[in-house]
């Protein structure tokens, strides 16, 4: 039966996503449109970030959708919540957020946010998820509602000063919560500024995003907004993944392998492919994912996985002798007799014992 699941968790999903591009803004206030299910979700699994107070910036709040509010779609009682709300934490935006019930009782929300500007008297903008999508499609939603509001179309890149930005750097994908040895890195390339969007906390660094002389897509979540930046400045952009030294396989692998799987979010995927393929360039690396595969940046034999039976199936057939992925994904594959080494995601794993740079004694990302 597709679609059904005996070994594998439900993944991160794209209202989680999209929460976790605000989470760490000052000034942002995020509505949750939900009965208080989801955004309990987002901050009590979703989010590795929330349980720590240094790093809180945002203001979550659930809408509180009792079964009329739903039925009836009461706008006008979430606008007052959101107003008595705003009067009580003086944000400088909000951002809604849809779950499954905007998703059923179709709700407008476009509507929705003109509205919440003329009564709040703040820029709204909304992200119309609907929690049945993965986290990276949210994210993806996130960082295009973000850029189409507050992006000034006066701003471009400062003569002398060269500023990377960073589309999809996210805790679902990297080992991070504050960004610092990947700034580090960064910086150690040439450039003055970099700004990692979905980690650092300035609503200024959307506003100014025509200055970045130069934009990285490290997952395929941020791809649409590197293109929008593109098109709307004309900033280029290249994509690539960075990875810690103990992220890099090639030294710890089984004696050759000669088929691989690497299971992750394709540009990490991708960028272990390239490590491996420094050391054993005539071993088969096939690409797996159950996110978003951008065809552009795929091989022919790589594999989108619409369920858990689909990848089942799928490395039965191809006896592969090497696997890379979350440990997790082990428990499927149950009869699978190769090697596996241990790759975790955390939209996959949901473990909060995630952040490498706090406890890393790399001196940096290999880029």
């Amino acid at each position: 039966m597709k679609g059904l699941r005996l070994y594998l968790p439900p993944f991160a999903p794209d209202d989680a996503g999209a929460a976790s591009v605000f989470f760490p803004i000052d000034g942002a206030m995020v509505v949750i449109c939900d009965a208080g299910g989801c955004a309990g979700n987002i901050c009590g699994f979703d989010e590795p970030r929330w349980h720590l107070p240094s790093l809180r910036r945002a203001a979550v709040f659930s809408a509180g959708l009792r079964d009329m509010d739903a039925i009836l779609g009461r706008d006008e009682k979430l606008i007052e919540k959101m107003k008595r709300a705003a009067s009580a934490i003086h944000p400088r935006f909000a951002a809604l957020i849809g779950t499954p019930v905007p998703a059923v009782i179709g709700t407008d929300f476009r509507a929705l946010t003109r509205m919440a500007e003329k009564r709040l008297g703040l820029p709204c903008i909304a992200v119309p998820t609907n929690g049945i999508g993965l986290y990276d499609k949210g994210i993806e939603l996130a960082y295009l509602a973000m850029l189409k509001r507050f992006a000034s179309a006066e701003k471009r890149p400062q003569s002398g000063h060269r500023t990377l930005g960073v589309f999809g750097a996210s805790p679902f994908d990297l080992p991070i919560l504050e960004g610092r040895t990947l700034r580090r890195s960064l910086l150690a390339l040439g450039f003055d500024t970099v700004r990692l969007y979905g980690i650092d906390r300035s609503l200024e660094d959307w506003q100014n995003v025509g200055e970045n002389a130069e934009n990285l897509v490290i997952a395929p979540s941020g791809l649409a907004a590197a293109k929008w930046a593109q098109e709307r400045f004309g900033t280029p952009f290249t994509v690539r993944f960075p990875l810690l030294p103990n992220e890099e396989p090639a030294g710890g692998l089984p004696l050759n392998p000669k088929k691989i799987l690497i299971v992750d979010q394709q540009f990490k995927a991708n960028a272990l492919r390239g490590s491996i393929r420094q050391m054993l360039p005539d071993t088969a690396i096939t690409c797996g994912t159950f996110f978003q595969q951008v065809p552009d940046y795929a091989e022919p034999q790589d594999k989108t996985f619409d369920s858990e039976e689909a990848f089942v199936a799928f490395v039965a057939a191809q006896q592969f002798d090497l696997i890379l992925g979350d440990p997790i994904f082990r428990r499927a594959l149950p009869d699978y007799q190769g090697a596996y080494l241990d790759s975790p995601h955390f939209a996959v794993n949901g473990s909060p014992a995630r952040d490498n740079e706090r406890t890393s004694k790399n001196e940096g990302y290999v880029l």
